[in-house]
């Protein structure tokens, strides 16, 4: 799961972020990519320039750039938690992308001021009055710079930090654990297909990566991707003339050399000595009608698939009559 920090200046954001860090999260700010970016001019990153060259970057390349690059960064297996998170568009990449949480670190003003002073950075302001000035600045902006006042109204928790460290941890611990457990694990067919996917992942053909993998009870015991065959040149490396020409959808399938990724899934577990039996294919695009016949003819009960194949009509009503199960998998599970 991803977290991310939001709240004013000296609110506690890098307290809590350390905090979590304990708890096994990973860390990434989003100042820290404005950060690589003014170093990369030769310059120094100050307060002023982080938010300078924040809003150029957003006005640039889109409000969604800086949240971006730090999801460029994550992987699925970890939790995170995201600092510096200071406008919508951000907020809504994260939602879109990850499950996340929006968390707003709260302190009164007058606690905060009186952090900055101890906390005696060169570039914090030194006086209440500029301290003000600053929040302003921060406060509210166009749809391409900072806008704390539109995240803030976004955040799903809020967190109050306006006394020691000792007392926000109790509130971090309770609010993680209900956020865990909000967690749902992929159903069955979900944690499949996506491996499928990762499987396509090595496909060599140019047209379209497509993969399946073969499950019984619940095991993965074969898997297979589109392409030339064993010991024959890739197709991205110029092995299949159809391929390589481009052809368009459904023409000159008959100059096709490579091998769809149900028929390698069978294949290997034939070159194997592995029984299909009563077993599941889960494949990200609907089978042809020759891997229909594979499909039927090596024991299989139940196709699974993500996508459909303009081309397969014939295939279904084999399918039907065979007796195999086939169904595609929801929009919400894939």
């Amino acid at each position: 799961m991803l977290i991310g920090l939001t709240g004013r200046n000296a609110a506690g954001k890098g307290e809590v972020a350390r905090y979590l860090q304990t708890k096994s999260f990973y860390y990434y700010s989003l100042s820290d990519v404005i950060r690589d970016e003014i170093r990369s001019r030769r310059l120094q990153p100050t307060r002023d320039l982080l938010i300078a060259v924040g809003n150029e970057l957003r006005q640039k390349y889109g409000a969604k750039i800086l949240a971006e690059r730090v999801l460029a960064r994550i992987e699925d297996d970890k939790h995170y938690v995201i600092d510096s998170i200071r406008n919508p568009a951000e907020v809504e990449a994260f939602r879109a992308a990850k499950h996340f949480k929006l968390i707003r670190i709260e302190a009164p003003q007058e606690v905060r001021f009186r952090r900055i002073l101890a906390r005696r950075r060169e570039s914090d302001p030194k006086t209440l009055e500029e301290f003000i000035e600053l929040e302003k600045r921060e406060a509210e902006g166009d749809e391409t710079s900072q806008n704390l006042v539109k995240v803030e109204l976004m955040a799903d928790h809020a967190l109050m930090n306006d006394g020691p460290l000792e007392r926000v941890y109790p509130q971090i611990d309770e609010l993680l654990l209900r956020l865990l457990k909000e967690i749902q694990r992929p159903s069955w067919d979900q944690y499949f297909m996506n491996i499928a996917k990762v499987v396509a992942s090595r496909s060599n053909c140019m047209k379209r990566k497509v993969a399946a993998i073969i499950v019984k009870d619940k095991r993965v015991i074969s898997t297979g991707y589109n392409g030339t065959p064993r010991g024959t040149r890739n197709c991205n490396e110029g092995g299949c003339p159809r391929c390589n020409s481009l052809a368009s959808s459904g023409t000159n399938l008959e100059e096709c050399l490579c091998s769809h990724g149900e028929e390698n899934a069978i294949v290997q577990a034939s070159y194997h000595g592995v029984s299909l039996k009563d077993a599941v294919i889960y494949t990200t695009f609907a089978p042809c009608l020759q891997c229909a016949k594979m499909i039927i003819n090596s024991g299989i009960s139940e196709v699974i698939y993500n996508m459909d194949y303009p081309l397969n009509q014939t295939a279904f009503q084999l399918f039907s009559e065979a007796g195999i199960f086939v169904r595609k998998l929801k929009v919400d599970q894939s």
